[in-house]
């Protein structure tokens, strides 16, 4: 778990507009009814009348709206400026081990590293950047690398170290992983907060809210179903991805063609195809969705695999509502259910 800062530092951050917790608490303002990130440029209110939060979720379950001056949906998806020199630090170095000595040299506190990375990315930066290099060396052994180049390039100095490192990730050793896959994920911010996607080579494999309550959830069932390891990465389907998520919001794309990937029980998987059926723009009720499926009466089972969809928005289950109108359940918040039906309906505008 990682420790939130002290109310006195959380204080002193939002009255200075220290950008560089942005991400790591969030405050409400009482008087306004909003939430910020601590870098917000609005007129400071009287400390009396603050609060602070570790994430979105609180904060919006304490009844606080989104600030829409700096937006703090968009914060988590948008790193601070010192997060993403770590981020290309390691992407412009994969091979290479980034040391906590490393990390001051460049001006960043290890503990605040080490905070911020397992609050958005669920592993210390250490992690992450072990997890970033050994994710570099499978794709090196499948396209063929000898293994003591890959060893050797990937700044391991023994084979024994490399071989348990690898294993313990990746479930195999080295030497039989040439044909082996693994589940990439990176963030993608919206204009309706910051999306975690993970594909494999075949195409996407999750896309969900980072404040859905089940995330920790999917990520075990992506393990269950794939039995691979899922670390942090790229690859085109994410890239196409990001592309088509933004030509969504955008409202020039009613349709998605990036490659999905969803096993799951028979039921579910009739569900989740059925749901892909629903038109842009279009609602079913749950009560119709049984029946389509020639189970009449099963709207509640056919709820259950709805809440169980790992691949949001592009599998819609958001255009699944109650029969009498009401917007019914949403794993990703009621009121970004309410958002993605208004844009589909034009009749409003995210970007």
């Amino acid at each position: 778990m990682y420790s939130t800062p002290t109310a006195r530092e959380m204080h002193d951050a939002f009255m200075t507009r220290d950008a560089s917790y942005d991400g790591i608490f969030f405050t409400g303002v009482r008087t306004t009814g909003i939430f910020c990130r601590p870098s917000c440029p609005a007129r400071k209110p009287k400390s009396e009348n603050i609060e602070f939060f570790s994430t979105v979720r609180e904060a919006l379950f304490a009844g606080y709206r989104p600030c829409e001056r700096c937006r703090p949906l968009n914060a988590l998806g948008s790193h601070p400026e010192w997060v993403m020199k770590l981020l290309r630090r390691i992407e412009d170095e994969p091979t290479g081990r980034v040391r906590d000595t490393d990390v001051r040299t460049m001006g960043i506190q290890p503990e605040r590293a080490r905070r911020y990375f397992i609050k958005h990315f669920g592993m210390t930066f250490q992690a992450y950047s072990r997890a970033r290099r050994l994710g570099h060396s499978l794709h090196s052994i499948r396209e063929g690398t000898r293994l003591d180049d890959v060893i050797l390039g990937h700044g391991y100095e023994s084979h024994s170290g490399f071989r348990d490192a690898f294993s313990r990730t990746f479930g195999r050793p080295p030497g039989k992983s040439q044909k082996s896959d693994c589940i990439v994920t990176a963030m993608i911010e919206s204009p309706i907060g910051p999306l975690v996607a993970g594909a494999n080579a075949e195409g996407v494999v999750l896309l969900e809210f980072t404040d859905r309550r089940m995330m920790e959830h999917q990520f075990s069932s992506l393990r269950k179903h794939f039995r691979c390891a899922v670390v942090p990465g790229e690859n085109p389907h994410l890239d196409a991805l990001r592309r088509e998520l933004c030509e969504y919001f955008d409202g020039k794309r009613k349709q998605f063609t990036v490659p999905l990937v969803f096993p799951g029980t028979p039921f579910e998987e009739r569900v989740w195809k059925a749901l892909l059926k629903i038109p842009y723009g279009q609602t079913r009720s749950y009560e119709d969705l049984a029946q389509t499926l020639g189970a009449a009466g099963a709207q509640r089972a056919v709820g259950r695999a709805n809440g169980m969809n790992r691949i949001a928005i592009i599998i819609p289950c958001h255009r699944v509502i109650n029969k009498n109108g009401q917007l019914g359940g949403y794993g990703g918040g009621l009121w970004r259910k309410q958002r993605l039906l208004d844009l589909e309906r034009g009749v409003l505008t995210l970007t």
